[in-house]
């Protein structure tokens, strides 16, 4: 009843209503695809959308699709922490997004009182939950933030954000201390000024960073670290004496992630899901293959290619109406999507790629799903796009 409903009520859309917002997105992106859609296979716009389009950070809308059916909202992340005889520290990564500094002060002040006050003399860190070669499609060889290596241990997004004068190296933070480690790479890699660098180019450089700020925290809560930071497995047997929940649920990160478009973030859900699924270590071929089950299963197989998580990749390729799709899918969770308008929506952007996508509530016709692609770098024009979609359904 509600699909003759529906159908009814677009017959009923005056032509001419319809034939002008056509023309006006013609007129405004005449090579521009758009597509409008209500209901399931009802598509009010529908220009230049036979051909699959590069979708840019527009991917992680899939990812957080993908990362609600099989993780769930209230999924948490976890980081084990181990102690053994000699009072050695062991610290197990479980590839959690937002271990940041506001997530360490708090863990830090739960490990010492679970360990005691008496001095830690060593600090192991265990990051076998991903593999050492594990590597990103899209992810460059460079020193910019987004393009900061996935790891199954890492803090503040696998980055440093400090302030060089000359010789002398400050945090940019209020809450994060500066270690010896990110003062040796911001001499080596940054000049005069403020700047966020990624820990990308070696993982035991991400590791050894990781191991000094929370030795860093630990003795800003009480305890202290001795020993040197070191990297290896857990001992067999040897139990956890803290197990640290992340504080934000998935959903909140989910916000966080379509909200800033954090590259790093985005791929660290995508192979938790297949970790989660399938079991550890993780890989990209494991979450890949959750994903296109998925897909399948929603006859999307030949709609939506990933190559992974966040669309840093130019190899990820969809259909409008197979991302349109998806966004049907997600509509239960729409209000994860928080646009830059303020909508419910997402942006893309590469070199020759301006993407937008999500919901859009209209006068007409209620909430729509649209998906716009431009093949240029005009920022502005798909949301001139957007709202004339707004206003003229």
């Amino acid at each position: 009843m509600w699909s003759r409903s529906l159908a009814l009520a677009l017959l009923l859309l005056p032509a001419p209503a319809l034939a002008g917002v056509k023309e006006n997105v013609a007129a405004l992106a005449p090579q521009g695809l758009v597509l409008v859609m209500v209901a399931r296979d009802n598509a009010l716009v529908a220009q230049n959308t036979d051909e699959p389009f590069v979708p840019a950070s527009v991917t992680k809308i899939v990812t957080a699709w993908l990362a609600m059916e099989v993780l769930g909202g209230d999924y948490r992340f976890k980081t084990r922490f181990y102690l053994d005889d000699k009072r050695v520290l062991y610290v197990r990564g479980g590839g959690d997004p937002f271990l940041i500094s506001e997530e360490l002060a708090p863990l830090a002040t739960k490990l010492v009182a679970a360990v005691g006050r008496k001095p830690i003399t060593g600090i192991v860190l265990d990051a076998s939950y991903y593999p050492s070669n594990l590597r990103i499609p899209g992810i460059e060889d460079t020193d910019e933030a987004y393009n900061a290596l996935n790891s199954a241990l890492a803090v503040n997004f696998n980055t440093v954000y400090a302030v060089r004068r000359g010789d002398k190296v400050r945090s940019a933070e209020k809450q994060t201390p500066i270690t010896p480690l990110a003062i040796d790479q911001f001499r080596l890699r940054r000049p005069n000024g403020s700047s966020r660098i990624s820990l990308s180019q070696d993982p035991m450089v991400s590791l050894q960073y990781a191991g000094e700020l929370i030795a860093a925290f630990i003795e800003r809560a009480g305890g202290r670290v001795k020993g040197k930071i070191s990297t290896g497995p857990v001992p067999e047997g040897l139990e956890p004496v803290y197990v640290h929940q992340q504080s934000r649920a998935l959903s909140d990160i989910l916000v966080e992630l379509l909200r800033a478009s954090n590259n790093y973030i985005a791929n660290q859900v995508f192979l938790e899901i297949g970790g989660h699924r399938l079991g550890g270590p993780v890989s990209l071929e494991k979450s890949l293959q959750v994903a296109n089950e998925m897909l399948a299963a929603h006859g999307l197989a030949a709609a939506i290619h990933l190559e992974e998580g966040s669309g840093i990749s130019r190899n990820n390729h969809f259909t409008a109406r197979g991302l349109a799709k998806v966004l049907e899918l997600f509509a239960p969770h729409a209000g994860l999507l928080r646009g830059r308008d303020g909508g419910m929506n997402k942006t893309g952007s590469m070199e020759g790629v301006s993407t937008l996508a999500g919901y859009a509530d209209t006068s007409g016709h209620g909430r729509v799903r649209f998906v716009i692609s431009l093949t240029s770098n005009d920022d502005k024009m798909r949301f001139r796009l957007l709202r004339t979609i707004e206003s003229g359904l």
